[in-house]
C-alpha cells in the first residue's frame, strides 16, 4: 500500500500543519508498517526570521520525505500565490512515475487539496482531505470587495472539484459543518480537531498554584502577526490602557508585525516587547514563566467558524487564558476550558473586563489534556484513512 502525503508544512518547521501532519504520519506507521508513505512538503518557511535547518530529501524509519525550497517570499497573497505555484510544479516532477492507493492533503489555504484532488484523479487513486481552513470564506473579508467577488467565485469552483472528488473530507472545527454540509450534502465528513502535543502533555501541571495577586501580570501571546490575528487592531490600545498592570510579551512574525510596531511606537507604547519566533522548547520555557496567555483573532465573519490550534496548547499550560476570539472557538473554550476571560475581537473594553474575570493562577485540565491529546486524535485520523484505502 502506498501513501501519498501532501502538507506545505512538515517538522522541522513551526505551523499547526506542521505540527498535525507530523503526528498523522507517525500514527500511520505505526498502524500500518508495512505501508509506503511518502511526504512531499516544503523546507522550512513558515517564519522569515526563524531559519530551521533540514535536508531536501531523508528517510524516517521508513517514509521517505521530499523538502521543497521555495522561492524567496512575504506573507502578501500574490507572494504566496508564487511560492505556491513553484511548490505545485515541483510536487508535479516529484510524484509523476509514483502509483498511489490514496493521497492525503491537508490545507488551510485550500490549494494543496486542490493539488491533491488533480494528484488523485491523474493517479486513480482516492483522495483523503484535511480541511484546516475555509479558503472560500476568508477571502471576502480580508479583499477588497471588488475583487473578492471574482476571486471567490473561481475559488469555489476550485473548491468544489477537490471535496467532490475526496472519499472523505475531515474537518477540525465543528464550526466548518454548517458551510461544508449545505454545500456538500453528499460528502462524508468526519470532525477531527488539532490537539495537544506530547512536549505540552508532559509540562501540564498536576495541581493548582498560588493566587498572583501582585503586578504587573506577565502576559505572552506566541503566534503568527497577520491580518487574521489582529494583534495590530488590539494590542496597541490595550497595552495603553494596561500600564502598570500587565506587561505584555509577544513571540511571532508576519504580515502585520510592522504596522504594530508603528502603532505601539505612535502611542509610546512602553509595557509591549516583541521578539521574533522560538523554537518549542524555548516557548514552553516562555509559557511556564508567564501568568496569562492572550489569544486575539481579527473580527472577521469568517473567523466566526474557526478553531485556532493555539488554543490548544495554551490550554495544556494549566495558565489563564485571555481570548479575543468569537463564533465557534469562544462558545468551544466556554464549555471545554475552566478560566478563560472571552471577549469580543478588537473590543478594548469588553477586554479589560475579560481580564478582571480571571484567576490568575496555575491549574490543571486534565480531562481536557486527556480528551484532546494529537497523538489520540491522529491515531484516530489514521485510522479512518487506512479504512478509506480499504473502502
Amino acid at each position: 500500500m502506498k501513501i501519498l502525503v501532501l502538507s506545505f508544512y512538515f517538522r522541522p518547521d513551526l505551523s499547526a500543519g506542521a505540527f498535525r501532519t507530523t503526528a498523522l504520519v507517525r500514527a500511520l506507521t505505526a498502524l500500518a508498517p508495512e505501508a509506503e508513505i511518502k511526504v512531499v512538503t516544503t523546507l522550512p518557511n513558515r517564519y522569515q526570521s526563524f531559519a530551521i535547518d533540514a535536508p531536501e530529501y531523508e528517510v524516517v524509519d521508513g517514509v521517505s520525505i521530499t523538502r521543497i525550497a521555495l522561492p524567496s517570499h512575504q506573507s502578501g497573497m500574490l507572494d504566496q500565490s508564487k511560492a505556491f505555484l513553484h511548490f505545485a510544479r515541483v510536487v508535479l516532477k516529484v510524484v509523476r512515475n509514483d502509483r498511489y492507493d490514496l493521497v492525503y492533503a491537508t490545507s488551510s489555504r485550500l490549494m494543496t487539496a486542490v493539488l491533491g484532488s488533480w494528484i488523485s484523479m491523474r493517479k486513480s487513486c482516492p483522495l483523503y482531505l484535511d480541511i484546516r481552513d475555509i479558503f472560500v470564506d476568508t477571502v471576502k473579508d480580508v479583499l477588497p470587495r471588488r475583487i473578492a467577488g471574482p476571486i471567490r467565485v473561481f475559488f469555489s469552483l476550485l473548491e468544489r472539484r477537490a471535496v467532490a472528488r475526496a472519499i472523505s473530507v475531515n474537518l477540525v472545527s465543528g464550526g466548518f459543518r454548517d458551510y461544508f454540509a449545505s454545500r456538500y450534502p453528499q460528502q462524508r465528513f468526519t470532525f477531527l480537531t488539532n490537539g495537544i502535543d506530547e512536549e505540552f502533555l508532559v509540562v501540564a501541571p498536576t495541581v493548582a498554584s498560588p493566587i498572583k495577586t501582585t503586578s504587573p501580570l506577565n502576559v505572552l501571546y506566541a503566534g503568527n502577526l497577520g491580518e487574521g490575528q489582529g494583534m495590530h487592531t488590539i494590542l496597541p490600545e490595550l497595552a495603553r490602557r494596561s500600564i502598570g498592570r500587565v506587561h505584555f510579551t509577544v513571540y511571532g512574525d508576519g504580515g502585520r508585525k510592522s504596522l504594530l510596531l508603528d502603532r505601539l511606537s505612535e502611542l509610546k507604547i512602553t509595557n509591549v516587547e516583541v521578539r521574533p519566533p522560538v523554537s518549542r522548547a524555548q516557548l514552553i520555557d516562555a509559557y511556564q514563566t508567564a501568568d496569562v496567555l492572550f489569544l486575539h483573532l481579527g473580527d472577521y465573519d469568517a473567523f466566526t467558524k474557526v478553531l485556532p490550534s493555539k488554543i490548544f496548547e495554551y490550554a495544556a499550560m494549566g495558565k489563564p487564558i485571555w481570548a479575543g476570539i468569537p463564533g465557534f472557538s469562544a462558545e468551544f473554550v466556554r464549555n471545554e476550558i475552566e478560566n478563560v476571560g472571552v471577549f469580543p475581537p478588537g473590543d478594548v473594553d469588553a477586554a479589560i473586563q475579560a481580564l478582571d474575570r480571571l484567576v490568575i493562577h496555575d491549574i490543571p485540565r486534565a480531562e481536557f489534556v486527556e480528551k484532546y491529546s494529537r497523538d489520540a486524535i491522529c491515531l484516530a485520523l489514521a485510522t479512518d484513512i487506512l479504512a478509506m484505502c480499504h473502502a
